[in-house]
C-alpha cells in the first residue's frame, strides 16, 4: 500500500510541476485533464503528508523521551506519542478508503426513472412523493433537476417519472437509490382505515458523456414525433414537439415531450435512451462479475427490496444495512443523507474486508 502511495506522491508532484508551466493553458484538453488528476488526487496525496508527519513525530517523541528525565516533560511527551499513534491508525483507515478502486461514474450526473409498481394509484402517489424527496434533496445540495419524462395521474400521482440530476459527484451518492422502495400506509383512497403496501421502483442511471463509446444504428432505431400532451405550457400542446424513439434491438422505448422544441426534446429522448443502453451494458457487467455485485451495497439488482416506509411509525428501513431511523417526514422532504451515509460507510466496510482477505 505504501509503495503506491509513494507512487502517487510522484506523480501528484509531477502534475503540479506541469501545471505551474506558464504554456500549459496553450492546451486546454492537457490542462483539464492535469486538473482533474490533481482534484482527484489531493485527497489522498494530503492524508498520507500526514500520516507521514504523525510517524516523524512518533519518532520525535520516542527520541525526546530516552533523553528527558523531567517527569512533567515525559508525561506531555507521552500525550503527544499517544495521540500521534491514535491519529495514525485513523488514517491509515482513512487511507486504505481512499484507496479502494473508484467507481469510474463517480463523478457523473444522473438520470433517475421512477415507475410506479403494485398498488395502482396509490403506488403512483407515492411515486410523486418520492419524486419530490430526491428533488427536495438535489436541491439542498445545490444541485440541478431537469424533468425528462412523465406520466401523470389525474389525483397528483405520478406513474412514471424521468428526471436528470446535474450536480459533481451525484452518481457516487444516489446509485444507492436502484431498487424497489415500499410505502405502508392508509392511503387517501382509502375510507375504510386499512393499512396497505404500495411498491414503486427506482433507477440511478449515469449520463452517458462523449468519453463513453454508445453505438446507435440509423437502422436500429425509429423516431416519432407527435403533439405534446398534458398540462404543457404555452405552444407546447399546439406543435409537434414530443419525440419518441423506439430502439429495435432491445424493444426500449423513450418519450419526450418536456421542452417546446422538437430538437431539444429529440436530444433529451437520445440521452435518455443512451443512458438506458449503457444501464444494460452495466448490469451485464455486474451479473458476470459476482463477486464484485455482493461486495456492493445495493447498485446491482433492481428487483431488489432496498426500503420500507412505514407511516404509521413514522419510520423508514433501510434492510441492505438494518437501518431505522424515526424521522419519516424530514425524510420525505428530503433529509435522506443519514441513510446515503449509511449506504456508502457500509459498501466501503465491506469492500475493504474482500481487500484484506486479498492482502
Amino acid at each position: 500500500m505504501f509503495d503506491k502511495l509513494e507512487d502517487l506522491l510522484r506523480k501528484f508532484e509531477e502534475i503540479m510541476n506541469e501545471l505551474s508551466e506558464p504554456t500549459v493553458a496553450d492546451n486546454q484538453e492537457r490542462f483539464r485533464a492535469l486538473m482533474k488528476e490533481q482534484s482527484d488526487l489531493t485527497p489522498v496525496v494530503n492524508a498520507y503528508k500526514e500520516y507521514k508527519k504523525c510517524n516523524q513525530d512518533i519518532e520525535d517523541s520516542l527520541a525526546m523521551l530516552d533523553e528527558e528525565s523531567d517527569d512533567d516533560m515525559r508525561e506531555m511527551l507521552k500525550e503527544e506519542l499517544a495521540e500521534a499513534k491514535k491519529r495514525v491508525e485513523e488514517l491509515e483507515h482513512e487511507l486504505k478508503i481512499l484507496l479502494l478502486p473508484k467507481d469510474p461514474n463517480d463523478d457523473k450526473n444522473v438520470i433517475v426513472e421512477i415507475r410506479a409498481g403494485a398498488g395502482g394509484d396509490e403506488a403512483a402517489l407515492f411515486a410523486a412523493e418520492i419524486y419530490r424527496m430526491y428533488v427536495h434533496y438535489a436541491e439542498g445540495r445545490r444541485w440541478k433537476v431537469e424533468t425528462m419524462e412523465v406520466e401523470e395521474i389525474g389525483i397528483g400521482g405520478m406513474k412514471s417519472v424521468t428526471f436528470m440530476v446535474t450536480g459533481q459527484g451525484a452518481y457516487s451518492v444516489l446509485k444507492y437509490e436502484s431498487g424497489v422502495h415500499r410505502v405502508q400506509r392508509v392511503p387517501e383512497t382509502e375510507s375504510g382505515g386499512r393499512i396497505h403496501t404500495s411498491t414503486i421502483s427506482v433507477a440511478v442511471m449515469p449520463e452517458v458523456d462523449d468519453d463513453i463509446d454508445i453505438v446507435i444504428e440509423d437502422k436500429d432505431i425509429r423516431i416519432d414525433v407527435m403533439r405534446a400532451s398534458g398540462n404543457g405550457g404555452q405552444c407546447v400542446n399546439t406543435t409537434d414537439s414530443a419525440v419518441r424513439l423506439t430502439h429495435y434491438p432491445t424493444g426500449i422505448v423513450v418519450y419526450s415531450q418536456t421542452e417546446k422544441s422538437q430538437i431539444q426534446n429529440k436530444a433529451k429522448a437520445f440521452a435518455l435512451l443512451k443512458a438506458k443502453l449503457y444501464d444494460i451494458e452495466q448490469q451485464q457487467r455486474h451479473d458476470a462479475e459476482a463477486e464484485l455485485r455482493r461486495s456492493q451495497i445495493g447498485t446491482g439488482d433492481r428487483s431488489e427490496k432496498i426500503r420500507t416506509y412505514n407511516f404509521p411509525q413514522g419510520r423508514v428501513t433501510d434492510h441492505r444495512i438494518n437501518l431505522t431511523i424515526y424521522k419519516l417526514d424530514k425524510v420525505m422532504n428530503g433529509d435522506i443523507q443519514e441513510i446515503l451515509d449509511a449506504c456508502i460507510a457500509a459498501d466501503q466496510a465491506r469492500k475493504l474486508c474482500i481487500l484484506n482477505q486479498e492482502m
